[in-house]
């Protein structure tokens, strides 16, 4: 029995978009999470 295996067509370019589609919002709130928590302790 032999197993093919199906390349799907995901290009690089699609997976930096997918990354920086979800990455960029979450580095920026992780950023100002950490700019109000820095002014817990000052």
């Amino acid at each position: 029995m032999e197993v093919s295996q199906h390349k799907t067509g995901t290009t690089t370019l699609q997976l930096v978009l997918a990354w920086g589609f979800v990455g960029i919002p979450l580095a920026l709130g992780v950023l100002q999470t950490l700019i109000n928590a820095m002014k817990l302790f000052q």
